[in-house]
């Protein structure tokens, strides 16, 4: 029975059908009270097919209003429903006098119209359901979404959290540390330390189920890569270009992460003379376009991912999340960075955070 409702097309018309069959069972149990004659069946089912029919171009007409301003779209369904119910009105009368009056007609053509107030009550009733269950479906998608997007983003916390207390990359960065104070370099010892407090800090503590302005994505990410590169020392290059206005724009925190852990991995760890990694932020319209390229060897791609053998660490997980966060409004895409080498691009809305000012 569940999955029956899943489609909203076809929950509409299960809906839509069942209503008017309400309809037309109470109408014929009102008509056995007043004693009518058995031809009057006949009226009943047709009015409620006539009803059926007419209030089908309300539902186009009411997802367009659903977008519409408030009183706009108020005024418009109360128009079209005195509309419709003038219409509907006028049918069943016509209805009325043909078959169960056998073709008499009224004295006044006025009779034709005069049950259109409660017509007209009839189809605000329609309105009042098709906008209620409508606003309760809505809930339930961004309710859905909303859980969707909890869990992909404490399955990226978990990933990271897995990352940070890798044994691997806790001893390479401790063993950097411990070189540096055995050749009496204890600053840059001291600063190594710092960095790497500083970066399980806001790994552990930033809530990463809320979006972020991009500058501490960027402040995480420099730690990172300031930490990898004492262990890669000039075998890894970094590049930072963002387009003036960009830091303030919000994304999913932890987003870069995967894709720099990506290009540590596969661009510069696999190459004796290391490799160069571009981070890139600019504005494109209402957009956000973000880019991590690497010079490394690339890899295989296939429908926009990297192959299972390939196996690129958070890159499924990264589309999932954005897919939860932002529906169909984004994009992930791979491609071959020339002349050689590996882009990842990420298009997301462009969100810019408030400042106090502007809540104030």
């Amino acid at each position: 029975m569940y999955k029956l409702f899943e489609d909203r097309t076809r929950q509409f018309w299960i809906l839509h059908t069942l209503g008017w069959l309400g309809f037309a069972i109470v109408n014929y149990l009102g008509s056995l009270i007043q004693e009518t004659r058995d031809a009057y069946l006949i009226i009943v089912a047709l009015d409620s097919y006539i009803g059926w029919l007419i209030t089908i171009p309300l539902r186009y007409a009411y997802q367009r209003a659903w977008f519409w301003t408030p009183w706009k779209m108020i005024i418009t369904v109360l128009l079209l429903a005195f509309f419709v119910a003038a219409i509907w009105t006028t049918v069943r009368n016509f209805n009325y006098w043909e078959i169960y009056r056998h073709g008499a007609r009224p004295d006044d053509w006025l009779k034709y119209i005069r049950d259109t107030p409660v017509a007209f009550y009839v189809m605000l009733s329609w309105s009042g359901l098709y906008f209620g269950i409508k606003y309760y479906q809505t809930l339930q998608q961004e309710k859905q979404k909303s859980l969707t997007a909890t869990n992909k983003a404490h399955e990226a916390q978990l990933k990271m959290l897995r990352y940070q207390l890798n044994p691997h990359f806790l001893f390479n960065t401790l063993n950097a540390i411990s070189t540096l104070v055995l050749i009496n370099e204890a600053d840059t010892a001291n600063k190594m330390v710092t960095r790497l407090s500083d970066f399980l800090r806001y790994s552990l503590y930033k809530d990463p189920i809320n979006k972020v302005p991009l500058e501490q994505e960027v402040y995480a990410a420099r730690l990172y890569l300031e930490i990898e590169k004492v262990r890669f020392s000039e075998r890894l290059s970094v590049i930072f270009d963002l387009e003036p206005g960009t830091e303030k724009a919000l994304v999913p925190s932890l987003i870069l992460q995967p894709l720099i852990e990506n290009a540590i991995k596969y661009a510069v760890a696999s190459q004796i003379n290391g490799g160069e990694i571009a981070i890139t932020a600019k504005k494109f319209g209402h957009d956000l376009l973000l880019e991590v390229a690497d010079n490394g060897p690339g890899m295989t791609i296939t429908n926009g991912l990297p192959k299972s053998s390939d196996s690129g660490v958070g890159l499924v997980n990264t589309k999932e999340r954005l897919s939860a966060l932002y529906d169909n409004n984004f994009a992930l895409v791979l491609t071959h960075n020339q002349p050689q080498g590996l882009k990842v691009n990420i298009r997301i809305p462009l969100q810019l955070e408030k400042t106090e000012q502007e809540h104030a």
